[in-house]
């Protein structure tokens, strides 16, 4: 029998670092069959995400703003210690805004998560200046990698070093690139309680079969099933979201009124996007000095015809 071609790839090779325009460090993870990621330092933000074929399973918008620190709009943003608005802190933390950088000496990953992939370690400590408005020590880990299948998987790792206990919330912001919002839905939704934050936080419950878009959405469902389907009609295609240590999900589309009002984003850029994120957002995880909270995702891009009973098994 000869090798595979994953079997001989090596995935040291597959993992180059480089500066964008603007000076900024990346990582560029590559796969045996032509997939690919590309990772800012910038926000450890995931900012491309590519199959076999070359095409971008990720939204970016034409008008974000490269401009640090800000994160750009699109891609996967890591939100920490908070999803939302809040306290003291910007909108979705300040981890999103900040400069990461390699970690060197990561402690091993319990579910030996390296094996033929291509992967990048990334760390996250508070800065003299992040300490005056959250005063928590903190280490946050990031692990990115890309399967020779093209599927991609975020690991992050929270270890409180204080000497007292904290609290946060995350989420891993994920814009996915749809052919049009209407010709979308989403399974694993269903009978589900959520949040609603276009009426003030309000619990309701999901009636429907799927998540269907007509209107703006910008939900929490909470307590949700680790596998979450996002079928998308017009492409055939169905990214599956799988989730471990992040409870809740949530949607997001800003739909044609918001999507005007916002700077950085095209007026009708609303119908190639949606938000579906991995997040921790109603039940905040405390950590107890020493202790370490581990968040997951990874998602894959598939054929719908793929689908059906393949994809909950």
């Amino acid at each position: 029998m000869g090798h595979s071609a994953a079997a001989v790839w090596d995935s040291k090779a597959a993992m180059e670092i480089t500066k964008d325009w603007k000076g900024i460090d990346h990582v560029v993870l590559r796969g045996p069959q032509g997939a690919s990621a590309r990772i800012s330092f910038q926000g450890g933000q995931v900012i491309s995400w590519r199959n076999d074929h070359g095409e971008e399973l990720l939204f970016t918008s034409s008008k974000a703003i490269f401009k640090s620190p800000k994160s750009i709009r699109g891609g996967i943003t890591i939100c920490f210690p908070e999803f939302g608005n809040g306290g003291s802190l910007e909108q979705h933390g300040f981890a999103r805004n900040k400069l990461w950088v390699v970690d060197d000496d990561p402690p091993p990953l319990p579910s030996n998560d390296s094996v033929g992939k291509s992967f990048v370690d990334l760390l996250l400590k508070p800065s003299e200046e992040d300490l005056k408005f959250w005063p928590h020590s903190f280490e946050l880990r990031l692990r990115i990698s890309l399967a020779p299948g093209g599927n991609l998987t975020l690991i992050s790792r929270v270890r409180n070093i204080n000497g007292k206990p904290f609290s946060f919330s995350f989420a891993y912001h994920t814009y996915l690139s749809v052919s049009d919002i209407s010709e979308v839905r989403i399974e694993g939704l269903e009978t589900l309680d959520y949040l609603d934050n276009l009426y003030h936080k309000e619990r309701f419950t999901e009636q429907g079969d799927a998540l269907t878009f007509e209107s703006e959405v910008d939900r929490i469902y909470l307590n949700s099933p680790n596998v979450i389907a996002v079928l998308d009609h017009e492409r055939k295609r169905t990214y599956v979201i799988r989730k471990e240590g992040l409870p809740d999900i949530v949607v997001w589309d800003p739909w044609e009124k918001k999507s005007k009002s916002m700077v950085n984003f095209g007026d009708e850029e609303y119908k190639q996007m949606v938000c579906v994120d991995a997040a921790l957002v109603e039940k905040p995880i405390t950590l107890k000095p020493g202790e370490e909270w581990t968040g997951l995702m990874e998602i894959s891009a598939v054929p719908s015809s793929f689908c059906g009973e393949n994809l909950w098994s």
